[in-house]
């Protein structure tokens, strides 16, 4: 059986050198000098501090990460492409297969809508002068389905 005892280093047992601090030294007053917290901030950017963690993190963590963007990124730019190419095909095929449609429609429309202002004129002229309006449908009879 394997007895197991705890050893203290020696080293954290020392007394740690330079000046002992009293609670009597801290300057309290709002007049005190902040120069010395400016020159304690470092001169490093955002980005170094980043780079600097990538020591932190275990390669094999990295290269996982790593190949998850990689992954993700490229299904997104397959599918903007896709999504592109799609909506080219759908725009260019509503042009032109839609607007000759449109154009042909609004001219049967105008062709009806004269038919029938042409019909309404008959009509009229046949009410004031009683002469019978050729292709219209006599009082009293209906039409055949």
């Amino acid at each position: 059986m394997v007895k197991l005892e705890e050893v203290i280093d020696e080293e954290f047992l020392r007394a740690q050198e330079g000046p002992v601090v009293d609670d009597d030294d801290w300057d309290t007053d709002s007049d005190s000098d902040t120069s010395s917290i400016a020159s304690a901030t470092p001169d490093e950017t955002l980005y170094e501090r980043i780079l600097a963690l990538q020591d932190i993190i275990p390669a094999s963590t990295r290269r996982s990460f790593n190949s998850k963007v990689n992954t993700a990124t490229s299904w997104v730019k397959s599918g903007i492409v896709l999504g592109g190419k799609t909506l080219w095909v759908v725009s260019t095929s509503a042009l032109l297969l839609g607007v000759p449609w449109a154009l042909a429609y609004s001219e049967e429309q105008i062709m009806v809508e004269e038919e029938r202002a042409q019909l309404q004129q008959m009509r009229a002229q046949s009410e004031v002068f009683g002469a019978p309006v050729p292709g219209a449908v006599p009082a009293g009879v209906k039409p055949a389905l």
